[in-house]
Order: C-alpha cells, then sequence, then structure tokens
C-alpha cells in the first residue's frame, strides 16, 4: 500500500492530444497521478486539520474553499465580485489589493459557451489553441469562446446578457450524470448573439468600440477518464464522514466517482490534511 500524506489542494488538469484530461492531485509537498489509480482502491482519511491555503494558518472551519475567515474578508481573490464580474469596483478605488486587481482583472478576458449537461455561458482569463482548465474543472465536454473582452467588469456585464436567455452555473449533478448529448455550439452561439446584439451595442458604446469583440474559434470536444457513471448520486462529505475507502471508477470536473454511486468534490476540501492510501 502507498500512502501520500499532507493538505489537499484542488487537483490540476491537463489535457493530452486526443482532449483527454489528466489529473494530478496536490496532497502536501506531493503530486499524485490520478488517472492511473481509476479502478484501483483507494482510502482517504481526513485528519482533522484545515490549513489555509493562503496564509497557511490553521482554521476550525474553510471557507470559499479553503480559506480562513481573516482572509475571505480581506483577500481581492475572496471579494463577492470575483464570483459576480459585474461588481468590479476596482474602477471605483475601493480594490481590496489594487495589484492582484490590475493583474487579474485589468487583462482580456474571454467568454465562452459550454455544454456541462446543458449549456451553460462563463468567462475565463486563459485560453489560446488549448483548453482552459476553467472547463476541465467545470467538466464540460464541449467548449466555445465567444468573445474577448477588455477586462473583468466588461465580462460581467456581458454575461450578465447572456444570463437573460441561458444559465451561467453549471448543475453538477447533471454533470455527473454522464456524458451529455453533443450540442451546435456555433449555432447557439449565433443565436445568443443575435438576441443579445442590443445591449451588445450599448456595451460597446460604453466601453470602447475594441472593448468587446468577436472570436474565431472552432470550440473543443472534452473527454475524462470515467469507466462508470453513477446511477443515483451520493455525495460524500469529509467533515461528516472523515474517512472513506473504494474503487475509483472516474472523475470528471474536481469529482471523484467511486463505486456504489459515491461521489466527492474535492476542490471543496482544499486546505484539509488528509492521508490518501492506494
Amino acid at each position: 500500500m502507498t500512502q501520500h500524506q499532507g493538505t489537499l489542494r484542488k487537483m490540476h488538469t491537463a489535457a493530452d492530444e486526443d482532449n483527454l484530461v489528466h489529473y494530478t492531485l496536490p496532497v502536501g509537498d506531493e503530486l499524485v497521478a490520478m488517472n492511473p489509480l481509476i479502478g484501483q482502491k483507494i482510502v482517504l482519511s481526513f485528519e482533522g486539520q484545515i490549513a489555509c491555503v493562503h496564509c497557511g494558518s490553521k482554521t476550525k472551519k474553510s471557507f470559499n474553499q479553503g480559506y480562513c475567515y481573516r482572509c475571505l474578508i480581506s483577500l481581492a481573490q475572496c471579494d463577492t465580485c470575483i464570483i459576480k464580474p459585474e461588481l468590479c469596483h476596482y474602477h471605483q478605488g475601493t480594490c481590496r489589493e489594487p495589484q492582484w486587481g490590475e493583474a487579474h482583472c485589468l487583462t482580456d478576458h474571454f467568454v465562452y459557451l459550454a455544454n456541462t449537461g446543458t449549456l451553460k455561458v462563463g468567462i475565463t482569463r486563459h485560453v489560446t489553441d488549448g483548453i482552459s482548465s476553467r472547463w476541465m474543472d467545470q467538466g464540460a465536454t464541449q467548449a466555445l469562446v465567444m468573445l474577448r473582452v477588455k477586462d473583468r467588469l466588461t465580462s460581467g456585464l456581458v454575461e450578465t446578457a447572456f444570463k437573460q436567455h441561458i444559465a451561467d452555473k453549471t448543475n453538477w449533478r447533471t454533470m455527473l450524470k454522464g456524458a451529455p448529448a453533443e450540442q451546435d455550439l456555433h449555432a447557439s452561439m449565433q443565436a445568443l448573439l443575435k438576441e443579445i446584439a442590443p445591449q451588445l451595442e450599448q456595451l460597446s458604446a460604453q466601453q470602447g468600440l475594441q472593448a468587446i469583440q468577436p472570436v474565431e474559434h472552432s470550440g473543443h470536444a472534452i473527454h475524462y477518464p470515467v469507466q462508470h457513471y453513477p446511477d443515483k448520486i451520493k455525495s460524500i462529505n469529509l467533515d461528516k464522514t472523515p474517512a472513506f475507502e473504494g474503487e475509483l471508477v472516474g472523475i470528471k470536473g474536481q469529482y471523484w466517482l467511486l463505486d456504489g454511486d459515491r461521489v466527492i468534490n474535492i476542490r471543496k476540501y482544499a486546505g484539509y490534511k488528509v492521508t490518501l492510501s492506494v
């Protein structure tokens, strides 16, 4: 039996040439390749300690997927505008960390369409010719970049216009029920852009003529290492069930899929000290 012990972080993702997602799990100072563990029995035990993913201090309760309360109320990356970018307030001079805001918010963002079981709109900073880690974290099986915008605030305003016609959240239960039917993302994009054309025109007038630009993007199909999807999802909560074992039958998004239709959101437990045994 091989053991790994330390604090958890969200799984790292990378897609190979066939667009199959490969997962690596940080456990303390170790990086554990997860794809080779699919089909094997694993045991995960929570050791009762939680450390903030930012400052490292011990905390009895984790907030916002890994932060202590002090970091939650002081870091720009934990502000409400990270979840709701249309509320970005850097231009008002009230950003918690202006330098962080300049590096992360005053840069190009991309508005995308994704299939996560149902179609959704979203934003990401990192899209080149590859697959955004955000798509893989959300368990998207298809993704298409629609627009490039000048900053985070503008991306949020554009996303808000789209949200009148399409969801902006991933239904994790739907995402884990199986491989969804393939969608014609280009046709959906054209229909959505037509619907919100007046709002985009108004935003361009407010934010600048070059603030919102269409993107030529062929789209991506994304595949996940899953042997079996759950028939009836049973979610594991480490706070209530501090140890579990079973066969790892797949990984999708940031979720482990285990035998017995059990699933666990690994990202939720960032900062938890655990022992992983294989």
